[in-house]
């Protein structure tokens, strides 16, 4: 036989072996495979169920309350105000949504209360609104949760998020694209369904702004060495991407597909195991699931 051949193929191996050993999930056990299968049984709404023909805008109050009342989960947002307040909304920088420029993490409370979504009258919930909205009209159905940090604050708001989530008897599981949130969770709250998320940072359209070293790692899902995330929330359209194929097609990872603007996608989604956070359609509340390929 070739050298060369045997060579090549042995070299192939042990890189095939070390991006497995980087990017694995955790590994399931028997009460994380029950949370999966009913985190399963819903469709979620992205930033819960908005339109904004219909006055209800992105991250609101009404548009949680529309979600829980059809039988949705949603997904949302958590930051920090500067005074620690957990509010929802998706943005650091606010004024796509309040016409107003500022920084969320630099604006106390009583700021936020002045500010209102997209010329509506709805303004910023906080978060614990949220989740006595779904105590209240969808029990039992789950949320999404985004910890979304910034300045270094990810143990401090994801210790706070847990600390509200803790509060109310709403089902979730947890993700982030900080990779040092999920990480938290890993190392304070072992018992928390959580996610790590990710697209594919290197297109141009989607750099991250923290450069190319950060981005490439970010793609790679290099960080799920030291995190061990349950659960791999990429961006549909990036799901071909090598990283999260190995850790959710070969290595058996769950998958959230974002974000799915067609009944087609979502069934796409579905029919790979896969959890849809959709927006843009109203699809069935119902999930009607082909078996597991």
């Amino acid at each position: 036989m070739n050298k060369g051949l045997v060579g090549g193929a042995l070299a192939g191996a042990a890189l095939f072996g070390a991006a497995c050993a980087v990017v694995a999930p955790r590994s399931r056990s028997d009460e994380r495979e029950r949370t999966w299968e009913y985190l399963r049984r819903f469709r979620y709404a992205h930033r819960g169920l908005y339109d904004p023909e219909l006055g209800i805008p992105e991250n609101s109050l009404a548009a949680f309350e529309r979600a829980a009342r059809m039988g949705f989960g949603s997904e949302l947002d958590v930051h920090f105000t500067e005074d620690y307040r957990l509010v929802v909304i998706h943005d650091s920088y606010i004024e796509r949504m309040t016409g107003v420029k500022g920084i969320i993490e630099e604006l106390t409370f009583d700021e936020v209360l002045e500010l209102r979504l997209s010329g509506t009258e709805e303004g910023i919930p906080l978060f614990s609104d949220v989740l006595d909205a779904y105590e209240s009209l969808a029990p039992g159905i789950p949320l999404i949760v985004e910890v979304k940090t910034a300045g270094g604050n990810h143990a401090r708001l994801t210790e706070a998020v847990m600390a509200e989530l803790d509060r109310h008897s709403v089902p979730y599981c947890v993700e982030s694209f900080d990779p040092h949130a999920v990480k938290w969770l890993h190392d304070h709250r072992d018992d928390v369904f959580r996610g790590q998320l990710s697209q594919n940072f290197l297109a141009r359209s989607q750099r991250s702004g923290m450069g190319l070293a950060v981005d490439a790692v970010a793609t790679a899902l290099a960080a799920n060495a030291l995190t061990r995330p349950d659960f791999i929330a990429y961006r549909f359209h990036d799901s071909w991407m090598p990283s999260n194929v190995l850790a959710t097609r070969v290595l058996g990872g769950a998958y959230v597909g974002w974000t799915l603007r067609s009944e087609e996608e979502l069934l796409i989604c579905e029919d790979r195991g896969g959890i849809g956070i959709f927006e843009r359609f109203i699809p069935d509340a119902e999930v009607r699931r082909k078996e597991h390929r």
